[in-house]
């Protein structure tokens, strides 16, 4: 889609669909040349809208507060460990620092909250879950650790490697203690915790663990074993703009086609709305057992996706 294309596609969004927040994704958004001024055209339609974006953070340092500037709300970065050697095996480039200046500045750029987004792998990065919430917390920034899906490009997932909700919450607690967020969920995919250090307190009965301040907020994403499908408000447009009802989707309508073919936007919303009323109620992942034997993975990936 080109920049006027996206601009349409948002408003009919919007105006005709009821859409009420929008998140640029990508692959990567920042690669874009015209992203200023999408984020600028967007926003000078919808002055109230809050606009997001998802982001590798790799030159995050040098645009954003010219995104603020242009009308961005806040940022979303992908960040899985603070370890350098970590860090490269994950992303295969050595950019750790870059990552860590760019989110740094999207903070100094009021681009709040900041939300850091890290997936925990079996073996490879599962012993950074406290490292990074510590790190968050100390910089307020709002981690959420996202189950592992099945959408890598290598086709290799399988239920029995990734780390789980419960796992997550496991590893958080030996130096944390969290307990469930007093504010609604509204819908949102994160179940949110309040976090609170876990000391050492005595009592009558002996020395037991107790709770201290809170120090903030982090929040879980369980897409496979605790899914949301049921409170699922999302509708997504791919780069290519074909409309996936869900991230696991099979099925792909096209809208950009028929935008290029001369349609009203009265058209564009009737097909928007065709393509989501026949959104499944369920993945299908969270089946009984190791791995769900009915699903079937998408042929695209995350990054082909949009994250």
């Amino acid at each position: 889609m080109n920049a006027a294309e996206i601009e349409r596609i948002v408003r009919i969004g919007v105006d005709h669909l009821g859409v009420r927040e929008l998140r640029l994704t990508g692959g990567e958004p920042l690669v874009r040349a015209d992203l200023l001024d999408i984020v600028g055209a967007i926003r000078r339609n919808h002055p109230d809208l809050p606009i997001s974006m998802t982001t590798n953070g790799v030159g995050l340092d040098k645009k954003a507060a010219a995104l603020k500037a242009a009308g961005l709300t806040r940022i979303n970065v992908s960040l899985d460990s603070l370890h350098e050697e970590t860090f490269t095996k994950l992303t295969r480039r050595p950019f750790l620092n870059r990552v860590l200046t760019g989110i740094d500045a999207a903070w100094d750029a009021g681009l709040g909250p900041v939300k850091i987004n890290a997936v925990l792998m079996r073996g490879i990065n599962d012993t950074s879950a406290v490292d990074l919430l510590t790190w968050a917390l100390s910089k307020s920034y709002e981690l959420r650790f996202i189950e592992q899906m099945p959408l890598d490009a290598d086709h290799g997932w399988t239920r029995s490697d990734m780390i789980t909700a419960a796992d997550i919450r496991k590893l958080l607690s030996t130096e944390y203690v969290l307990s469930s967020d007093p504010r609604a969920r509204d819908g949102a995919p994160a179940e949110r915790f309040e976090v609170r250090r876990r000391v050492a307190g005595t009592t009558g009965h002996g020395t037991e663990s107790a709770t201290g301040e809170l120090l903030g907020t982090v929040g879980i994403i369980a897409s496979v074993t605790e899914p949301f499908c049921a409170d699922c408000r999302r509708t997504r447009i791919t780069a290519e703009g074909k409309i996936m009802s869900c991230l696991f989707s099979r099925e792909e309508f096209d809208l950009l086609g028929l935008l290029r073919s001369g349609a009203s936007d009265e058209e564009l919303a009737g097909r928007w709305q065709d393509a989501m009323w026949i959104k499944p109620k369920a993945h299908g992942m969270d089946h009984v057992g190791l791995d769900a034997p009915d699903f079937v993975q998408p042929e695209r990936s995350m990054s082909a996706i949009g994250g």
